[in-house]
């Protein structure tokens, strides 16, 4: 009887590792280093939580002061590796997106998802598949942004 609670327990486990090293997209076959990779996976997970955060009390502090647009870019781990972008400015102007994406393509950035907003304020979130440079899409981005913004500063004079 003894042995067949155990044999219940261990499939139990075995299960549970194997939904484990699905959720973290382990490859380990030991119990032991899937392990390892879950705690690997966790800490990646914190570090994101922080930098997300960050980018939250940023933008807050953007939305709060009405200053200069806020740019983040974020290289994404994993085997495809690929980016996140996202763009608040708390003024939009007519174009802007256009603006935007016309640069990510002089960088060569094929974008795979996004999510834009450009009614009060422009927001962009922008997911591609390639490995990047952070800081030169982010001044790509920010010079687009201040292309746009003289654009039309100059059109409202005419």
């Amino acid at each position: 009887m003894m042995s067949r609670e155990r044999k219940k327990a261990a499939a139990a486990l075995q299960e549970k590792l194997k939904i484990l090293r699905s959720i973290t997209h382990s490859h380990a076959l030991s119990d032991t280093s899937i392990i390892m990779d879950a705690s690997e996976y966790i800490k990646e997970l914190k570090q994101k939580v922080v930098r997300l955060n960050q980018e939250i009390a940023c933008a807050q502090n953007a939305l709060r002061q009405n200053s200069y647009p806020t740019v983040t870019v974020e290289t994404l781990g994993g085997h495809g590796g690929g980016f996140l972008i996202n763009v608040f400015s708390d003024k939009t102007c007519p174009g802007l997106l256009v603006s935007v994406l016309e640069a990510f393509d002089e960088l060569g950035l094929s974008v795979l998802e996004a999510t834009a907003s450009c009614a009060d304020s422009f927001r962009l979130e922008a997911v591609g598949g390639e490995n990047v440079d952070e800081h030169v899409v982010k001044q790509a981005v920010l010079q687009a942004i201040r292309n746009c913004s003289e654009n039309s500063s100059e059109h409202d004079e005419e």
